[in-house]
């Protein structure tokens, strides 16, 4: 089956960053979650790095509405299936593996898989996916490397993640194909732990212009 395209842009579209975040429990994601629509990011991928994450997607999907909130760091079929089943609306994996491609089939969160090489990229279509992330976005090549791509691979849209900052994000949302970012420098990890939700917000809103 092929990826749902037009769920999962309406989702990446609707802001230029997407919080990449890992929280130690479901009330840090719940106040992370409402500092970030706070300032205008109304979606979040939280990865499956932290033992809380499957309990603070549930949480944040119950609690928060405003928020479309996603899974990150998806691996396995398992993984998949768990995040789906806490509520995740969408479904990020750094990679693409055919198991993780059929459990994404029917599913009603659309899959966000990682592909970065030619033939990967070849492979992705074959699999009818277009919309991709980038992964890791500086140390795969970066700006140039996408740049490189575009006239090659016309159909496909990246969302790049790692090594994205203020920095560079400019240079990033400036390529033709580049749908959004994926970004963790809006909710860093010592000034969420510390609650500075304020800061938080302020970031977020930082980010959400790069839309303007």
């Amino acid at each position: 089956m092929p990826q749902d395209k037009q769920t999962l842009l309406g989702i990446l579209k609707a802001q230029p960053v997407m919080p990449v975040v890992a929280v130690n429990s479901a009330a840090e994601a719940v106040d992370l979650s409402r500092a970030l629509a706070s300032g205008g990011l109304k979606a979040i991928e939280i990865t499956l790095r932290t033992p809380a994450a499957l309990d603070a997607i549930r949480a944040v999907a119950a609690d928060v509405p405003e928020i479309v909130c996603g899974a990150g760091t998806i691996l396995t079929p398992k993984q998949f299936d768990e995040a789906e089943a806490a509520g995740a609306k969408f479904i990020v994996s750094p990679g693409a593996t055919m198991e993780v491609l059929d459990a994404a089939k029917g599913s009603p969160a659309p899959l966000l898989p990682g592909a970065a090489t030619p033939s990967e990229l070849m492979a992705m279509i074959e699999e009818g996916y277009e919309v991709l992330k980038f992964f890791p976005a500086e140390q795969l090549g970066g700006v140039p490397y996408l740049k490189a791509l575009a006239p090659v691979f016309q159909a496909i849209s990246f969302c790049p993640t790692g090594g994205v900052s203020m920095a560079n994000v400019r240079d990033y949302l400036a390529l033709p194909n580049v749908v959004c970012v994926g970004g963790s420098w809006v909710a860093p990890k010592d000034v969420v732990t510390a609650g500075r939700f304020d800061e938080i917000t302020r970031l977020a809103a930082e980010a959400a212009a790069l839309a303007a």
